[in-house]
């Protein structure tokens, strides 16, 4: 069955109903490089949350310690953070082609070292935490050249559909990488993923290496030879809808993120036990899965600003009334509706980064996205944690989930043209 519709340009056009619904893949049929980068980065992504669930075995194996296993997390933030902008600024000075093969072979020659270590029964934690961190900074300087690319691949009005895409990659890698990469180890130990991580790599490289040269626009840029991280934070100063993509997502993540009272309230609301919590840890997943692979309609929205501060309100409203409810299933239910908010803000909230930077910025506000994205939750967990203790567990959901809410209606009060923002004249 089809439907009449309006294309980008006005004209009308003929659309089958299951491409207004499930997610638009556009983007992979018009783009042979774009198909190929997005492949690749969809393997390579499999592979390593694979490697990630079997570093965490491997050190609690090794240790026998619930702390060193923290670490990990820890050795792999600061890294991504600190390198973030770096990556960034290098994104903007040389080739963003090079920068990605450079740094995804990195990522793959790490995959090889662990897995050799491991065949040789090497078992070291310093090795481990080591190669956390040299991972982490190959990310910092893959990720930013890798989005910079995507808007010099596919024209503007693809580039929700695009970034829904990326959150079917991240979202499926996050939920069957651990599943896979545990069953790995079962049987084969921790060699096998390791080793599936690094040939997984290849279809990365393949994919980097088969574009054309990425080398930053420097039009607008005076042919300056040196990106400076400054710079890039001062450009972002000035432009206050970029600045609101941030401080929306940072409402969403550091006031209304109860990841880490899970364990707690699995057990005292719910009358659970570890399965319950992996089950509110999998249901905002869930929903962020089915938010990427129905997200057909997204294309169609014009107000990307209005469309953000509609998700991201409607985050804390589900995080706050998972805060009040104490029947399981119906929190799941809120959950996978707070994820599947989260994707709405995310595909709009990277759309408007990639539509309104000048390419000769997009390195190092990508990488200004990266510190976020990673910093957000950590920060959210902290928060939560925090006033959990010193109040309830309730107040810190529920009441984070409200004060998320006031936050973005406040910051929409403040800056009025971001509600106002057309994808069809994009403006910082």
């Amino acid at each position: 069955m089809k439907k009449t519709g309006v294309d980008q340009d006005g004209s009308a056009v003929i659309r089958p109903r299951r491409q207004r619904i499930l997610a638009d893949l556009t983007p992979l049929r018009t783009s042979v490089d774009y198909r190929r980068l997005w492949v690749g980065q969809t393997i390579s992504w499999l592979g390593q949350a694979m490697t990630a669930l079997a570093i965490s075995l491997q050190v609690y194996d090794i240790t026998g310690s619930a702390f060193s296993v923290g670490l990990v997390g820890l050795f792999s933030l600061v890294p991504l953070v600190v390198f973030g902008l770096y990556g960034g600024a290098i994104a903007d000075t040389v080739d963003r082609r090079k920068l990605g093969i450079a740094s995804s072979a990195g990522l793959c020659l790490l995959s090889f070292v662990l897995a050799c270590a491991a065949l040789a029964g090497f078992h070291r934690v310093w090795l481990l935490y080591s190669i956390v961190a040299l991972q982490a900074v190959c990310a910092a300087l893959n990720n930013p050249a890798r989005s910079s690319m995507i808007p010099r691949l596919l024209p503007p009005e693809q580039l929700p559909a695009a970034n829904a895409l990326s959150s079917v990659t991240t979202t499926s890698g996050t939920m069957f990488g651990p599943m896979l990469g545990g069953l790995l180890v079962g049987f084969w130990g921790y060699q096998a993923a390791y080793l599936i991580d690094a040939v997984a790599f290849s279809a990365s490289l393949y994919a980097m290496y088969r574009l054309p040269s990425m080398k930053p626009d420097r039009a607008a840029g005076a042919g300056a030879k040196r990106a400076s991280v400054l710079d890039g934070l001062r450009f972002l100063a000035t432009r206050p809808n970029l600045r609101m993509t941030f401080f929306t997502d940072m409402c969403a993540m550091v006031l209304a993120h109860p990841r880490a009272l899970f364990p707690v309230v699995a057990v005292v609301w719910f009358g659970g036990d570890a399965q319950t919590t992996g089950l509110l840890v999998a249901a905002p997943a869930i929903g962020a899965l089915l938010g990427s692979v129905f997200s057909g309609w997204l294309g169609r929205i014009r107000r990307h600003g209005l469309a953000i501060l509609l998700a991201v309100a409607s985050w804390g409203t589900a995080i706050a009334v998972f805060g009040l409810t104490r029947n399981l299933w119906l929190g799941v239910l809120f959950l996978a509706i707070a994820g599947c908010s989260d994707t709405v803000s995310m595909v709009f909230r990277s759309t408007m980064l990639q539509a309104a930077t000048p390419d000769e910025m997009r390195g190092r506000l990508q990488g200004v996205f990266i510190v976020v994205v990673a910093g957000g939750p950590r920060l959210g967990d902290f928060t939560a944690g925090t006033v959990a203790d010193l109040a309830s567990p309730q107040l810190a959901i529920t009441g984070g989930g409200v004060a998320c809410v006031v936050a973005v209606g406040l910051l929409a009060l403040k800056w009025r043209r971001f509600a106002r923002y057309d994808a069809r004249s994009p403006e910082a």
